[in-house]
Formats: C-alpha cells, sequence, structure tokens
C-alpha cells in the first residue's frame, strides 16, 4: 500500500519560513519523481516545485528563489523548504510521486501565511 504522508504545515507570518516534509512508504522512492503541488482556495492545483529521480529541480515561477526543494533517498522523504513567505502561498500543500504510468498523492497540508 502506497502511503505519502505531509507534515510540517501550519500558520506563519509574512516573511517566514517552514519546511514541508512528505514521507513515501509502499514505493521504490529512489526511482520516483517526486513534486509538491498546492491549491489555494478558490484555484486549481497547480505545481510548486518537483526533484526527478536524479535531483534535477524546477519550480513554479512565483516560488523562485525562495523555495527549495531537495530529497533524501535513505529515509524516503521530499522536503519543501519555504523563506520569504507571502500571503499568496497560502493553499494546501500536496506531495506527489510520479514514475511511468503511476502517480500518488499525499492527503494535503494547510499552509496559511498571515499577520
Amino acid at each position: 500500500q502506497v502511503q505519502l504522508v505531509e507534515s510540517g504545515g501550519g500558520l506563519v507570518q509574512p516573511g517566514g519560513s517552514l519546511r514541508l516534509s512528505c514521507a513515501a512508504s509502499g514505493i521504490m522512492f529512489s526511482t520516483y519523481d517526486m513534486g509538491w503541488y498546492r491549491r489555494a482556495p478558490g484555484k486549481q492545483r497547480a505545481l510548486v516545485a518537483r526533484i526527478n529521480f536524479g535531483h534535477g529541480t524546477d519550480y513554479a515561477d512565483s516560488v523562485k528563489g525562495r523555495f527549495t526543494i531537495s530529497r533524501d533517498n535513505a529515509k524516503n522523504t521530499v522536503y519543501l523548504q519555504m523563506n520569504s513567505l507571502k500571503p499568496a502561498d497560502t493553499a494546501v500543500y500536496f506531495c506527489n510521486a510520479a514514475h511511468m504510468f503511476y502517480t500518488y498523492w499525499g492527503q494535503g497540508t494547510q499552509v496559511t501565511v498571515s499577520s
């Protein structure tokens, strides 16, 4: 059974930082491309950042220079370090694992940026 369990969300003031974690089980983690997506209120889910099995990364323009995605294959975990957070970053953040025809999602973690 595949599980992706996100943690690290919460309430933070503008300019603050959070680190999200996604622990995966039931997959050969090192072979999967991993990603973070978010769904802001009233909007569709959109890509935030992804890291492929070779550790190549790409980011949404809105988070470049502020967010960093990384992975630890020994821990089957992908991270999203979020700095200089803005109210516009408020959303539910989802972890994604993808490999060939397979894709899996976590349950999501809420990030709220507000003073």
